[in-house]
């Protein structure tokens, strides 16, 4: 079998592979929106669940979701940059620093319902702090963690390392280069890095119903209880109260995930375009 052949069969094994993805992709998206976009209204986005909470709107959900995925951003967003900032920039690369990679990886392979579990046995009892926004967030904080992590580590080492040279023959620093020059450079690949393990939090289930509740409130305080779309969701739909409303949920939750998605690309490339 000459070159050619071998060539054209192996593109057409990957357009086959990439044909399929997109195919699966667009049904999934076609089928939710077909059974979903006759439940979206502005009454089903802005009014409360009312009945057996399986009639009336959302409101309530898609508030617990925004504020629970804010604040495990907060939560998470500092400690990784500076955990990654550390691993590529300071530590001496060796065993130590390559069990941290390990355990980082290891901790993104989790299953969310362990993840769930654990965030259940130490913020909810051992903590003390109940179903609450906090709870939740901390347990999806370790999520988003390796994601942001790796993300930020490889942004950092993808900045030339021409640029640190130039700054230290300025006479700068480790951390004045560091601070004003490395992380300034890798910041849009850091943010699409922290935007992306935010859509991953906005879809969870597992560890949000362990975590948080399901009680239809508008949360106030980090201690209060609420409902997720993503619980809401699997409420309607495993008992079956109510699957229109169910499939109007899972289309706003897949617009509002979606939307993560495509924000982190567009400020990639218009964050691109200005460096």
């Amino acid at each position: 079998m000459n070159k050619s052949v071998t060539n054209i069969i192996a593109l057409s094994i990957l357009w086959l592979a990439a044909g399929i993805t997109v195919v699966v992709l667009f049904a999934v998206i076609s089928y939710v929106f077909v059974n979903g976009i006759s439940q979206i209204s502005p009454a089903f986005i802005f009014t409360w669940p009312h009945g057996v909470n399986a009639e009336g709107g959302v409101w309530p959900t898609i508030v617990s979701t925004m504020y629970v995925t804010v604040l495990a951003m907060l939560i998470v967003a500092p400690i990784a940059v500076l955990a990654a900032v550390y691993l590529a920039e300071y530590a001496v690369q060796g065993r130590l620093v390559g069990m941290i990679r390990f355990a980082a990886d290891s901790l993104a392979s989790v299953p969310s319902i362990v993840m769930g579990l654990f965030g259940l046995a130490l913020f909810v009892e051992a903590a003390g702090l109940r179903f609450s926004m906090l709870s939740a967030a901390l347990a999806l904080s370790f999520l988003m963690l390796p994601i942001v992590m790796r993300a930020t580590e490889e942004a950092i080492r993808a900045v030339p390392k021409y640029i640190r040279w130039g700054s230290y023959g300025l006479g700068a620093t480790k951390w004045q280069t560091v601070s004003r020059i490395v992380i300034p450079a890798a910041m849009p690949r850091i943010i699409t890095g922290i935007i992306l393990a935010t859509g991953r939090a906005v879809g969870e289930t597992a560890v949000v119903i362990y975590t948080m509740g399901q009680a239809i409130n508008l949360p106030i305080t980090p201690l209060d209880s609420g409902r997720p779309m993503t619980v809401h969701l699997y409420v309607l739909a495993m008992e079956g109260i109510n699957l229109p409303a169910a499939y109007g949920t899972a289309l706003l939750l897949m617009v509002l995930i979606l939307g993560f998605n495509l924000g982190a690309r567009y400020f990639l490339r218009r964050a691109s375009k200005r460096m």
